[in-house]
């Protein structure tokens, strides 16, 4: 590597390191109780302009349902899963790996529907320099990035993989750590921070499609089989009346003209009722997983 080289890769390093720490610092919504709001948490989204779209998209929620909306943003699965578990929340769109945890206790109320289907794959990513690695085999002792620890496409899907073929996940690579986001892996890998890592492919394409420069600098070595995409979820205890006003709301997204445009920037088509049963993929990775 040249000196020119060098300073480029320290540079995109840099920016990256600032984008992490400002991610971090971002204020969030509270999520304290508030008579007649109904509370909907979130994870970090993708999007560059998430506090905008938030925006319309609570407006949007608000007009259609007739109540205030909260979005209650977190950083992780598990504080969103925690406050919805504790009654806090109202409904929460998270992964499909924490909902299998405590699909008892949760009620499934819709899943995305992505180019057809209610279903996407984890991507395997190097970065896009790296023409040698075909497969998880070729990053035995590497740098490894993963999104969440309760992430199927971040986490379970590589550890399942590791663990089925008699690996350890813990000594497989000489070092992982979480971006807590899945755009952070792809910039994470993308400017060399890790030799790999594990992403949401529905988040992947949607990046290559808006911001083909930040998955350029990547390559998808291996794509998983489809599971159910990440789903949104009602707290215990929810009344059904307002449970189907919610769904409802999220089901006719594709025939509201603002609602369309909403869609469009998820890049997702709108949104299905599903089964539980579409999950229990994931609910047999995360038992074997459990096992080891």
């Amino acid at each position: 590597m040249n000196a020119d080289d060098h300073e480029s890769a320290l540079s995109r390093r840099r920016v990256f390191l600032q984008s992490a720490l400002a991610l971090a610092a971002m204020p969030l919504l509270p999520a304290a109780a508030e008579t007649g709001v109904l509370r909907i948490g979130l994870t970090p989204v993708f999007l560059d302009d998430q506090m905008s779209f938030l925006t319309r998209w609570r407006g949007w929620l608000e007009h259609r349902l007739k109540r205030s909306v909260a979005f209650v943003q977190r950083g992780s699965y598990r504080e969103v899963m925690d406050l919805i578990r504790g009654g806090k929340l109202d409904f929460a769109w998270v992964c499909g790996y924490p909902y299998v945890r405590y699909r008892h206790e949760l009620q499934l109320v819709a899943v995305p529907v992505w180019r057809g289907r209610p279903y996407y794959q984890s991507y395997l990513i190097v970065p896009a320099d790296d023409r040698k690695s075909a497969g998880l085999a070729d990053l035995r002792g590497k740098v490894f990035a993963y999104s969440d620890p309760d992430s199927n496409s971040g986490f379970l899907y590589p550890q399942y993989r590791l663990t089925s073929q008699g690996e350890n996940p813990t000594t497989y690579f000489s070092r992982s750590f979480f971006t807590w986001a899945h755009r952070k892996v792809v910039e994470a890998v993308g400017v060399g921070l890790a030799d790999g890592g594990a992403v949401d492919g529905y988040v992947w394409e949607t990046l290559a499609e808006f911001h083909p420069a930040l998955t350029r600098a990547t390559r998808v070595i291996e794509r998983s089989p489809d599971f159910a995409h990440p789903p949104f979820v009602a707290r215990p205890g929810i009344d059904a009346t307002e449970l189907q006003r919610f769904r409802a709301a999220l089901f006719d997204m594709p025939a509201d003209a603002e609602g369309a445009r909403l869609l469009r920037l998820l890049s997702l088509d709108g949104f299905v009722a599903g089964q539980p049963a579409l999950f229990d993929g994931i609910a047999r990775m995360a038992a074997r997983v459990r096992r080891t």
